[in-house]
């Protein structure tokens, strides 16, 4: 199913402590930025990629997509101060379509066969996410003291992108700003409609680079996956 992707690329990054935007480092000697962007530039499904930016990086960002003649970029728009303002903006551009992505551009091990899924289901039910099941046994504390251990068995580790029917996330989109909410991510937006989101199980290498220690994650994926070629 054909689909347009808003790519949110206007944070700082301050937990990657890199002193840049974290997506201009580099991955197997690539620019982070790059490999996201390539995912969608290469799936036929994808018309159009629209980056909202912090505009300090303008420059840089038009020199790399120049360098690797990336044509699919059909906007940059700035950015806001909180992801949601740099995603609402971005939003506005969109005037015709059907389907409309929002993926974390500090995630570059996405896989086409996943967003196919995705927009298949979205297309289906008006709003999907993949996620993957939560390994690790999940406490909540208060004080330092443990209050309940939650039953793991429904619990979700949400991913990017997240799929809807553009209408919707448009309603959701205007619905947060009337009600000065800020969601976490985009789909905690739409059930606020309310509507119904369908969740996928992603994969588990579909990791968001925000640490340090993140890159190390990153380059073994590169690894195993050259190596399964």
């Amino acid at each position: 199913m054909s689909y347009q992707v808003i790519l949110p690329a206007a944070g700082q990054g301050k937990r990657m402590g890199a002193g840049k935007n974290k997506l201009l480092l580099e991955l197997d000697g690539i620019p982070l930025l790059i490999h996201t962007l390539k995912v969608f530039e290469k799936d036929p499904d994808c018309e159009k990629i629209i980056l909202a930016i912090n505009p300090q990086d303008e420059i840089e960002f038009k020199g790399l997509i120049e360098q690797f003649g990336l044509k699919k970029i059909d906007d940059l728009v700035p950015g806001g101060k909180e992801r949601q303002q740099s995603i609402h903006n971005a939003l506005k551009t969109v005037e015709k379509g059907e389907m409309i992505l929002v993926h974390d551009a500090a995630r570059p091990f996405i896989q086409t066969d996943a967003i196919s899924r995705l927009t298949e289901k979205a297309g289906q039910t008006g709003a999907a996410i993949l996620a993957v099941p939560v390994k690790d046994t999940i406490k909540k504390a208060e004080n330092g003291e443990v209050t309940e251990t939650v039953d793991r068995s429904s619990l979700w580790a949400v991913q990017t992108p997240q799929a809807f029917r553009i209408s919707i996330l448009q309603r959701a989109y205007e619905l947060a700003e009337e009600d000065d909410f800020l969601g976490t991510d985009d789909a905690s937006l739409v059930e606020r409609l309310p509507h119904p989101v369908s969740v996928l199980e992603g994969d588990y290498d579909n990791i968001k680079l925000t640490t340090p220690e993140d890159l190390f994650f990153a380059e073994a994926i590169l690894k195993k996956r050259e190596a399964a070629k």
